[in-house]
């Protein structure tokens, strides 16, 4: 586990141990956290975009004159 030095303004510092004590954890526990959710937001990011680029390079063809009915996207037959 590694270390970090981080300085704030002392109000911030001030508003993250009442939350801290709030939430019965630490400043420390509450930064880690922090930092754990941005790396994981980073990893979901990446899985997405991996995602959408796999879908797109499955695409072979795609035309728009190739749409459907709004009708026929929802089963509704047209009444006439």
């Amino acid at each position: 586990m590694k270390n970090i030095t981080v300085s704030v303004p002392d109000d911030v510092y001030r508003g993250a141990r009442i939350e801290a004590a709030e939430r019965d954890t630490s400043v420390s526990a509450l930064v880690r956290n922090y930092l754990e959710s941005l790396s994981e937001q980073s990893d979901d990011f990446e899985r997405r975009r991996r995602m959408q680029k796999e879908v797109v390079e499955s695409i072979r063809r795609f035309r728009g004159g190739d749409r459907v009915s709004r009708a026929e996207v929802h089963g509704r037959h047209a009444i006439r």
